[in-house]
């Protein structure tokens, strides 16, 4: 009975304290595609991704429902550092859902015209001003909504803020200053922290920096532990912590054994080694997640690295393997010979022939693509040629005979060469992250294998050359090449069993493994060169190559790409396309899909569009 009452009472004083309207709510979720568009086309830093930012405790002035409700302690601010904006997940500050749309497109705008440097001396509230100032300057167009915007916010201040008298001078020189950027210098002091200002973006930098790194650098594992993966989209401030000594945990013996030192059994219970279900919820809920550098074995961890297989199983190296450059935007340079990729077969690859269940689609493929068929074609009952053609010759002579013959014969055949010079190379994904379930049946690997399968039945059906390969990687100097077909090799059972042979890799440096396709096609010369890549996920790896440096770096390997002359197209099914997919490969270079299992139907089909040719 306590407790139900208890429930109600919460549901109650939540409700009364509440001063947002979440009938009017509008989440980033749905507003990121457009966005991301916003951003790039109103000049902002073309490498920016938005994501969703975490809540911030702060000290502002609360009601008295509110603090009976313990409401108004937590604040998703919007800012943004050199790669990424930060919004809030959802935004229901004003009672219409398209004020809060313009909200999001506010501050999108704000951050394109947002510089990086703060400058020395001035407030977070000048900055604001200034960059107000600088926005509408550029963009005139958003006045309108700009001042829709600071109605909406000052109306909702009466509302929602519960003001002493001394926070009313700072109050108000914040109203002034949203109503007049720039006209507000210095902002009068005041009890506890301003309250929010969802106009403005805060200070472009983490309120307070990591000041040490690990030094596990060295190492290409992690200690796995046994729990759940719990993966966060939402970036968390983070400090690191002294790992405990060891000694100041329990220490459990027998009475019996006192006299006995062999007999004491030391056990350290400092850190917890047992699972928790929660720790994903208990890690959203925190302002501030403590990094430790213990490396023993934790059962619930954030991130879980590879199980390596021995040699023995490993995939077979043809090779050393060729150094490549990467390029590393913060210093806008190429280092040279900084990767190794490696050309890999599959060591249980045995010749298998097309899976049954795969079959009845081949053929169908096989009748479609051979209309397309570079083979020469025979043309009979020409006026000349090479050879005479039997069946004309014997039509000719009876038409003669009936008297209708004409004066010239159309007695031969020749040959047509119908010549494409088209060259494609498919790039598949082997990702540790293909080993996901698509959905009930099939794994992502599963799908890559079958349409692998299919495109590969087209192609051959269609006599383009063309040659398949995977990739994944280990770090910058293990990038693994998987070799399936090369552009000399035949299309038989030997291909079908590399294909089934292939299993999930590790992680996925793209732009090592965009650099070796392009070299392989350009050693295989054509009129026309395509680069057709299929990928799950954004690039990364164990190393640095993580978030904008990853994509940086596939970015300038399409660029190189295009000056080699090499057309490039991405396939993918990672959701989350809008943040670098049109970034790294160009509005009109990629397509994205909504299941996985579409992907070897629809590839084909791609395939023929790319290439000019519609069914």
């Amino acid at each position: 009975m306590e407790e139900a009452v208890g429930i109600r009472w919460h549901h109650f004083i939540t409700r009364m304290a509440q001063r947002s309207y979440p009938q009017a709510r509008v989440t980033l979720e749905q507003e990121q595609p457009r966005l991301a568009v916003v951003l790039r086309a109103l000049g902002g830093d073309a490498g920016l991704s938005i994501r969703a930012a975490a809540e911030q405790r702060l000290n502002t002035s609360r009601s008295w429902l509110q603090k009976v409700a313990g409401n108004g302690l937590r604040f998703a601010l919007a800012w943004r550092d050199a790669d990424t904006l930060y919004l809030p997940a959802q935004l229901e500050f004003y009672p219409s859902a398209e004020l809060n749309r313009e909200l999001y497109l506010w501050l999108t705008a704000l951050a394109s015209c947002q510089p990086l440097l703060v400058l020395a001396g001035q407030e977070w509230h000048s900055l604001n001003q200034q960059n107000v100032k600088l926005c509408l300057q550029h963009y005139p167009g958003l006045e309108p909504l700009y001042h829709r915007l600071v109605v909406a916010e000052i109306q909702e201040r009466d509302l929602r803020l519960s003001l002493k008298k001394s926070a009313w001078p700072r109050e108000e020189a914040i109203r002034l200053a949203l109503a007049d950027p720039g006209s507000v210098a210095v902002l009068p002091t005041g009890p506890g922290d301003p309250d929010p200002v969802p106009l403005w973006l805060y200070d472009g930098r983490p309120p307070k920096a990591i000041s040490r790194q690990p030094d596990n650098d060295s190492g290409d594992q992690h200690p796995a532990g046994r729990g759940a993966v719990t993966d966060s989209k939402v970036r968390r401030q983070a400090d690191f912590a002294d790992d405990p000594d060891g000694r100041d945990g329990l220490l459990i013996f027998r009475l019996e054994s006192l006299f006995s030192w062999s007999e004491f059994i030391p056990v350290d219970r400092t850190s917890d080694d047992s699972d928790d279900p929660d720790a994903g919820r208990i890690a959203e809920d925190l302002d501030r997640i403590t990094l430790s550098q213990n490396r023993s074995n934790q059962a619930s961890r954030i991130r879980l690295d590879l199980d390596l297989p021995s040699a023995a199983e490993d995939d077979i190296p043809l090779g050393e393997g060729l150094p490549y450059p990467e390029w590393d935007y913060r210093k806008n340079t190429l280092r040279p010979d900084y990767c190794r990729v490696i050309p890999m077969l599959p060591r249980a690859a045995e010749p298998t022939p097309l899976p049954a269940e795969l079959q009845q689609a081949a053929a169908r493929l096989r009748r479609q693509f051979s209309a397309f068929s570079t083979a020469p074609l025979i043309q009979r009952r020409q006026l000349q040629g090479e050879q005479l053609d039997l069946a004309g010759c014997i039509d000719h002579r009876i038409q003669q005979l009936r008297g209708q013959g004409l004066s010239s014969a159309p007695v031969w055949k020749q040959q047509q060469h119908r010549h494409r010079d088209l060259s494609c190379l498919v790039l598949a994904d082997l990702s540790l992250s293909t080993d996901a379930w698509a959905n009930n049946e099939k794994q992502v690997i599963d799908v890559i294998r079958d349409s692998l399968h299919l495109m590969g039945e087209a192609l051959d059906a269609s006599d383009d050359d063309f040659a398949l390969y995977g990739f994944s990687s280990r770090r910058r100097d293990h990038v693994r090449f998987n070799l399936i077909k090369n552009f000399n090799e035949a299309w038989d059972d030997v291909i079908h069993g590399r294909i089934q042979a292939l299993e999930p890799g590790y992680y996925t440096r793209m732009g090592a493994a965009i650099r070796q396709a392009v070299d392989i096609i350009n050693d295989h010369p054509a009129e026309k060169r395509l680069l057709l890549l299929l990928t799950d996920g954004k690039p990364n790896d164990l190393d640095i190559y993580e978030g904008r440096y990853g994509i940086e770096d596939t970015r300038m390997a399409i660029q190189e790409a295009h000056r080699a002359g090499v057309i490039t197209y991405c396939v993918t099914i990672d959701q989350s396309t809008a943040d670098y997919v049109p970034y790294v490969f160009g509005q009109q270079r990629y397509f994205r899909l909504n299941r996985a299992d579409q992907l070897p139907q629809l590839l084909p089909r791609l395939y023929l569009n790319l290439t000019g040719r519609m069914l």
